[in-house]
């Protein structure tokens, strides 16, 4: 725990160094090096003595949910934080481009699949999510990467969302909701580098979560983390969904400071 702490003192001091001389960056850069391997050491004792591994996957029956709602950044963590949510996965879906890239996106759509499930939050819940979270295109048109979009893997889904998007035109009104709905054809993980974004800017805790390509993709730790870390839920949330995650008190401790520190803060790219 005082470790973590101490980690978070010099994250702090990189903010008063990053614009003083390269010297001194150098000085910084060798420092945080010597303490990433502490700390690794210190969450690996713990995780060996204590039995304790990180979770990366729930035996829990689940429902899968598509959309676009903007840059999926934020998108991810809103939903990560959010009771119920067990895994989720930036891509791109709803063209027609094989194989597509960030770079090289053809017509499809930023998303965020979501597997959810549905003993603890409803389809409908998720959406009322999705229409009140948009960090823009909901009702103004905008270019295809961000565009809203509702992909239903279901006639069931496909029902309760043309529902759901009639009643929240009527609230809006006069403003027109742009929200696309189709059915879910393709989905295309985004690189790993989008993956868990939020995460994986604190890089000394993803280290010690042994994560990896695929989990950066399926993980369910990872999933959580990167919603509450930047404060969404909030920390008497995390306090009902912490032991689930298999974290050492040290990987507790890191997390509860800046889940208070971030929380009511922004999402948005």
């Amino acid at each position: 725990m005082a470790t973590f702490n101490f980690l978070i003192a010099v994250g702090s001091l990189a903010l008063v160094l990053g614009n003083q001389s390269d010297l001194k960056h150098c000085i910084f850069s060798s420092l945080h090096i010597v303490i990433q391997s502490i700390v690794n050491s210190i969450v690996r004792n713990e995780q060996k003595e204590l039995n304790i591994a990180p979770v990366h996957h729930l035996d829990r029956a689940f429902k899968t949910a598509t959309f676009g709602m903007g840059c999926f950044w934020g998108a991810e963590s809103l939903y990560g934080g959010t009771r119920g949510v067990l895994r989720t996965t930036v891509g791109y879906a709803g063209g027609t481009k094989d194989q597509p890239t960030y770079r090289n996106l053809g017509d499809h759509t930023e998303v965020l699949e979501i597997d959810y499930d549905p003993t603890v939050i409803s389809y409908q819940q998720l959406l009322h999510i999705f229409w009140n979270n948009h960090e823009y295109g909901l009702t103004t048109v905008i270019k295809r990467q961000y565009m809203s979009l509702i992909l239903y893997h279901d006639d069931e889904q496909k029902q309760i969302a043309e529902l759901s998007k009639a009643k929240e035109g009527k609230r809006r009104t006069p403003e027109v909701i742009t929200t696309e709905i189709a059915p879910k054809r393709n989905f295309y993980p985004a690189e790993d580098y989008h993956q868990k974004y939020r995460l994986q800017g604190h890089r000394d805790l993803s280290e010690t979560l042994n994560l990896n390509s695929k989990l950066l993709r399926t993980s369910y730790v990872a999933t959580k983390l990167n919603g509450y870390l930047v404060g969404v839920g909030g920390v008497e949330q995390f306090k009902t969904e912490v032991d689930t995650m298999g974290l050492t008190p040290s990987q507790k401790e890191y997390c509860y400071h800046y889940i208070e520190k971030n929380e009511g803060q922004g999402l948005y790219c």
